[in-house]
């Protein structure tokens, strides 16, 4: 452990990892009992403000995470409040099999900003963004609304060779795992009520991005 430690000139011993570029990270101010480290003024990044939904001629787009794939864990972007919210826990038999997110100003059907689905090896964190590749669109009903969800791989995945270029290049069984999960993740609750109408090609997908940013644009 040696030279895991630094002193300050008081003498106290903390650790390296505390320091950020060789300073000290400064207490937060204290307000009665609670800590308060967000500044007065400062406030806390709006999605829809500093995003677009990207270049959707080009098939390349903005995409937020809100659940990382593996996760039961229903994640939700609160456009009111700005910020990621817990709405509820599922059972873990329904687990996402995939990234789930969101598009930035855009506006589905069901009133809320449109879905995307992010096809990646790896799960990602909720809360961070990328550019992504339009590959099609799963055209989705829940509880008789219309819920499209836009299917997408990262843009530049060196990993895989940027192989995903469209549907077809999906594993079969992914495409059937996913279908089971959108067409079964609400049984215990409201049985027959998700169905998964048909996949659409990248020129539907568009269709549909296209039209979630005029509805998003007439708020």
């Amino acid at each position: 452990m040696a030279g895991s430690f630094c002193k300050r000139k008081q003498g106290a011993i903390i650790p390296r990892g505390m320091r950020l570029f060789g300073r000290f990270f400064r207490r937060p101010a204290i307000i009665g009992r609670f800590a308060n480290p967000i500044e007065k003024d400062d406030k806390m990044a709006d999605f829809n403000q500093i995003l677009d939904a990207g270049d959707v001629d080009g098939g390349i787009i903005n995409v937020v995470i809100e659940i990382p794939a593996g996760s039961n864990h229903k994640i939700e972007w609160n456009r009111k409040l700005a910020v990621m919210q817990l709405d509820r826990v599922e059972p873990l038999a329904f687990a996402k099999p995939t990234n789930y997110g969101f598009i930035p100003q855009t506006l589905d059907e069901d009133g809320d900003e449109l879905d995307a689905l992010i096809i990646t090896d790896i799960p990602l964190p909720t809360g961070i963004f990328l550019e992504a590749k339009v590959i099609g669109v799963m055209k989705f009903v829940d509880d008789g609304e219309v819920d499209d969800k836009i299917v997408v791989v990262p843009a530049d995945d060196r990993h895989t060779g940027n192989a995903y270029n469209s549907l077809a290049d999906l594993p079969q069984q992914l495409i059937k795992q996913i279908e089971f999960h959108f067409n079964h993740y609400k049984d215990l609750k409201k049985p027959g009520t998700t169905k998964v109408e048909h996949w659409g090609d990248i020129e539907e997908a568009k269709a549909v991005i296209r039209e979630s940013q005029a509805r998003w644009k007439a708020l």
